[in-house]
């Protein structure tokens, strides 16, 4: 498989399959993931209209989608739309010559295409059987072993490249197909697609955050699924997964935990640290890591609890009146007062030790994590 995975295309069969409370047709929620994630939000995006696909693009490493619509026509346009896609047409009359279309516009990729299908729409893939494309199952009736023993028959001559899978990979070793049980195992596909084969030198960075915020890295052109000049692979994480075994594929693990906080509890001291609570998922990743000190953690979770406690933030900014020296621009932390109660008798005296008058803005102690931590008031008397 030289040149990695450039090109995916998903079938319909594995973004619909639900309808809202009015009827209409809605994406089903894994699609809703691929969307949200860094897969869709790349630069140089472009979509195609045909029957029943949808394709991504990955270009030097950047993924793009490449959507083609069908019968879900309307609702594959307002995606493209909120996901500024560019639109073009293609010939949706026959499979075959929409499927050739697409080799045509492709031309030379430099690398494989992957073709993503659900078990409900196996009526498809023996036209798949004369193409050179890697070709993924996702199994939605839970008879893998079934399944992937019927599909193997019909598409037997395909060139079809097997990996593991998060649960353990394909029915065999000689197997022409393979599958995954979640969408959500995609990215992980198709990174190791693409490292397969790659010199050892290359760094795998493994990420998990928000969808919200990996995507706006990912906007930016962040986290390539495929080596970058500088020696670098990223691989997106998922809870959604065993996280052990992902885990298992990374150098170093890039991380918000302070997206995962289910709660804080603030101790009272500046020297002991505060009780923090994060989800199930981030609480495995903490304890995988304990246990394997060799891979590298962006940051430990013991600098986490600092920055979730502003008063230890600006005990800390204290600090840099420490480096000050003669002649030079002086560097300070702001000027602060932690109040445990606005209606304490010397609150003005307070404020006027420490070099605060009114107005002035009031934050509460928590700094992330929680849902108030981001509140502000402004006491003008």
């Amino acid at each position: 498989m030289g040149g990695g995975v450039r090109r995916v295309v998903l079938d319909e069969s594995v973004l619909f399959g639900c309808e809202d409370p009015t009827g209409k047709a809605s994406l089903l929620p894994a699609a809703e993931y691929l969307f949200q994630t860094g897969i869709s939000h790349r630069h140089d995006l472009s979509a195609q209209k045909v029957g029943g696909l949808i394709l991504y693009e990955l270009r030097e490493g950047i993924i793009s989608y490449e959507i083609l619509l069908c019968r879900w026509a309307s609702l594959l346009q307002g995606v493209a739309a909120q996901y500024s896609f560019d639109c073009f047409v293609l010939d949706a009359s026959s499979t075959d010559d929409a499927l050739n279309e697409i080799q045509l516009a492709w031309g030379d990729i430099g690398g494989s295409i992957l073709y993503l299908v659900s078990s409900n729409n196996d009526a498809l893939l023996p036209k798949l059987r004369t193409r050179d494309w890697l070709i993924v199952i996702l199994d939605l009736l839970g008879k893998n072993e079934q399944m992937v023993h019927t599909i193997s028959i019909l598409v037997h001559n395909a060139k079809v490249l097997s990996v593991p899978c998060v649960d353990g990979g394909p029915a065999g070793e000689d197997s022409s197909m393979f599958y995954i049980n979640k969408v959500e195992e995609l990215p992980l596909t198709i990174f190791r697609l693409n490292k397969k084969g790659i010199s050892n030198n290359v760094v795998t960075v493994g990420y998990i955050m928000k969808p919200s915020r990996e995507e706006d890295f990912s906007k930016r052109g962040a986290f390539p699924m495929y080596p970058s000049q500088n020696g670098l692979i990223f691989m997106l994480l998922s809870f959604a997964l065993p996280i052990s075994s992902q885990l298992q594929e990374v150098d170093v693990v890039l991380h918000k935990a302070s997206d995962e906080i289910m709660s804080i509890e603030l101790n009272g001291s500046s020297k002991l640290p505060n009780k923090i609570t994060y989800t199930r998922g981030m609480q495995e990743l903490g304890m995988y890591m304990e246990r394997h000190p060799d891979i590298c953690l962006i940051d430990p979770f013991n600098n986490i609890d600092p920055v979730v406690d502003r008063l230890k933030i600006q005990q800390i900014l204290l600090g840099l009146e420490d480096i000050n020296k003669p002649g030079c621009c002086k560097i300070r932390g702001p000027h602060f007062l932690k109040v445990d109660n606005f209606n304490e008798p010397n609150l003005v005296q307070s404020l006027s030790e420490s070099k605060l008058s009114l107005p002035s803005i009031i934050k509460p102690q928590v700094a992330c994590g929680v849902a108030d931590a981001h509140s502000m008031l402004n006491h003008v008397k």
